[in-house]
Parts: C-alpha cells; structure tokens; sequence
C-alpha cells in the first residue's frame, strides 16, 4: 500500500484527504498543517503533525498549498531522494526544490468548502520527472479517480487558463445575471435550467455549434435594446466584448 502524506489544510487537501480516505491502494501516513484542530473531523489526530522535523518517510508527499507557498515549503521539507509533487494548475514543476524527486498531481476542478463531489470523475493531470515516479503517481491517481492524463507544464498551464474561462469567468457572469434579475424582483431559478441545459449541450455538441442568441444571429436591435437597458457600465462593457467575440467567432480582436 503507498504511503502518502499531504501537507496543506485547505480546500484542495480537505478534499484529497476525503477521497484518500476511501482508496484501498493508498493509506494517509501523515498531514501537515499548521492548525492541527482544522482537520481534526477529517483524520485521526495523532496524524496531523504541525512541524516538518515531526514528517515521518512516506512513498509520496502532497504539497496543497497556494501556489506563492510552493517553493517556500518544499525547500523547508527535512529530507532529501523523496517523491514531492504540487496541486498547482499553472506552477512549474521547477518550482519544486531540486533536494527531492519532483512532481505535479492536479485535480482539475473547482473546490469549496463543505460541498461534496464525486472524485472518481475528476480528472488528474500528472507530470513527473521519470518513468518510474510517474507509475507512482498514476497508481495513487487512478485509486481516487477513473480520468487520469499525462500532462506537461506548459499544457498544464494552458489547460488552467482555458479553466479560468469555463468556470470562474462563466461562474462571474452567473451572479451578473443574479444581480439583473434581483435588481428587477425576478427569481434567479428562472434560469437554472437554462444554464443546465447549456452545460448539457457541450457534452454533444461542439462549444461553437451549440452557441445561439442574438451576437450568434448578428440580430442588431436586440443588441442596441440590450446596451440601452444595461445602466452598469460594468455590466456594458462585458456584454460589448462578449459579443464582439462571439461575432468574430473566437478570433483575436
């Protein structure tokens, strides 16, 4: 059974110590955190260790940090020859320090406290500096999870910045259109299925078939009534880009 440790107590190694927790290829050695009662419902006590000298030899160790933390805790980690990976979705794997074996586990999804998901569909993008690390990683990722790809640093972070588009601008646009509607006494609901049935399409159509609405249909007066109604400068500016875009059919401006 591989022996991990995670160190970080924030949402990404909440998450991970859920679903590690269920594998039976896997084992948690030890976490590392800081505040040791933050994860007391997660994991035995006696397993969280809030000084690095206190990190007992595991197969594999986790760094779930923020990505301005990374470097900063893996040059504080008292051993040298061990396998230490990232969660990061656009650090490097450099940015490891060079004493130990290095690695990249990223989960792509978005992670919240309390909010419950299902890990055996997220996929993992795993990275390693040889072959041998590599199988490592793909055993502890494949225990957790049924979506497991080989992915570079710099696909990585091309792949983190096309997330950005999908979920934390899309998710963004859902409270713009939260706002219009509390401002004007209507239920958000309304919408809800709407936005499912969006997510829906994509998983048969191609992002660029499945786009309707009015800059799809070049429709003008829509467009100009859309701008008139909008008093949000803000709120303006994103509609003009978003459909300035669209027209252009995804090109650059």
């Amino acid at each position: 059974m591989i022996q991990i440790t995670i160190i970080g107590s924030g949402n990404v190694a909440q998450h991970l110590i859920k679903a590690f927790s269920k594998s039976e290829a896997v084992e948690i050695a030890q976490v590392f955190s800081r505040k040791k009662e933050k994860l007391s419902s997660l994991i035995e006590f006696d397993k969280i260790v809030s000084n690095y000298e206190n990190l007992k030899e595991a197969d594999l160790y986790i760094i779930a940090v923020t990505d301005n933390a990374i470097a900063e805790v893996s040059q504080q980690l008292p051993f040298n020859n061990q396998l230490v990976v990232h969660t990061s979705g656009t650090a490097s794997i450099e940015t490891l320090d060079d004493k130990n074996r290095k690695g990249v586990f990223y989960p792509l999804q978005t992670f919240s406290k309390n909010k419950e998901i299902d890990f055996s569909i997220i996929p993992i993008c795993l990275e390693a500096d040889n072959t041998f690390d590599f199988r490592v990683l793909e055993t502890v990722a494949k225990s957790i999870s049924k979506a497991v790809f080989p992915i570079n640093s710099e696909q990585r972070k091309a792949l983190h910045v096309a997330a950005v588009f999908v979920n934390n601008f899309t998710n963004h646009l859902y409270q713009i259109g939260q706002e219009i509607c509390e401002e004007n006494q209507v239920s958000f609901d309304i919408l809800k299925p709407l936005i499912q049935e969006t997510a829906e399409k994509i998983k048969t159509l191609e992002p660029i078939d499945a786009q309707t609405g009015p800059a799809k249909r070049n429709d003008s007066s829509t467009i100009e009534a859309h701008l008139e109604y909008l008093t949000n400068e803000n709120q303006k500016n994103i509609y003009k880009i978003l459909t300035q875009s669209i027209q252009h059919n995804g090109k650059k401006l």
